[in-house]
């Protein structure tokens, strides 16, 4: 590498050291399909909750999947590699590092809540909406994590309080935008998401709001948003992947980078603890 190069990625190195990242108590994270950057911020869509969400937190304009098509980046996203794979083949099995068995390392807990999902711990490859494909908990089922990280959307509590660490929230496909309409997602999101996002102002919690990958048109750029009482307001240009959102989720709990997160940094810049 370069010397200019290695000294850049030492000097963000050390600023993400230095930046002093949040504690929340609960993270939700909700994962949409197959849009792009465009699409979900054109004009036509303005009155959307989707668009209202943005004025509540950060929006990343820089923010791309790292592969196509679905299955790589909900891989990447849950164990910071894609496993080698290039399609949406199922089953699967692994058995390496992932978020859940970090944060079970330290005593923190993992759900992944998959609407149409027929019952918890389910390994089937599809039934109705649901996809195994957009639930990468299941392939590591048995081999490293319980079946009780692997539940339906309809086990999403009631009283957030209960919620785990850190969540996946998976809506199936008749609500993900990947068979549906952008205006069902949106309307679910609005019924399904918001009285968490409203907790969580009040409960040091915090919503990550992205999706898989985008339509094809637009080099993989998608819309990534954080919203919570942690996150400054407004947008930013820092270019990140699905990588550092993990890495950002894996920093805040102070658990190990793993797999290709330890070569990226958290997102930067956004926090209200910021100096």
């Amino acid at each position: 590498m370069p010397i200019f190069l290695l000294f850049c990625a030492s000097l963000l190195t050390l600023t993400a050291q230095a930046e002093s990242l949040p504690h929340p108590d609960h993270v939700v994270v909700v994962i949409e399909e197959n849009r792009s950057y465009s699409h979900i911020m054109d004009p036509s869509k303005s009155a959307s909750y989707i668009r209202q969400l943005i004025h509540r937190g950060m929006l990343f304009t820089q923010s791309y999947a790292v592969s196509h098509p679905s299955q790589p980046n909900y891989l990447a996203l849950f164990s910071g590699s894609t496993q080698g794979q290039t399609n949406d083949n199922c089953p699967l099995q692994f058995n390496g590092d992932n978020l859940a068995s970090a944060l079970a390392n330290k005593g923190l807990s993992f759900a992944s809540y998959s609407e149409s999902l027929p019952f918890a711990g389910d390994l089937r490859c599809w039934s109705a909406g649901y996809q195994r494909k957009h639930n990468p908990v299941a392939n590591w089922q048995g081999s490293k994590l319980p079946p009780g990280v692997n539940l339906r959307f309809e086990d999403f509590p009631e009283d957030y309080s209960h919620l785990p660490t850190v969540s996946f929230v998976i809506p199936d496909q008749h609500n993900d935008m990947h068979d549906g309409s952008f205006a069902t997602a949106d309307d679910w999101l609005k019924t399904h998401i918001d009285p968490y996002i409203t907790w969580a102002f009040q409960h040091n919690s915090l919503l990550i709001l992205t999706w898989d990958e985008d339509d094809g048109s637009e080099n993989n750029r998608i819309v990534t948003l954080f919203i919570g009482p942690m996150v400054k307001t407004g947008s930013t240009d820092q270019h990140i992947n699905h990588y550092n959102v993990l890495r950002t989720l894996l920093d805040l709990y102070g658990l190990p980078a793993i797999n290709a997160t330890q070569n990226v940094n958290p997102v930067l810049r956004i926090w209200n603890t910021y100096q």
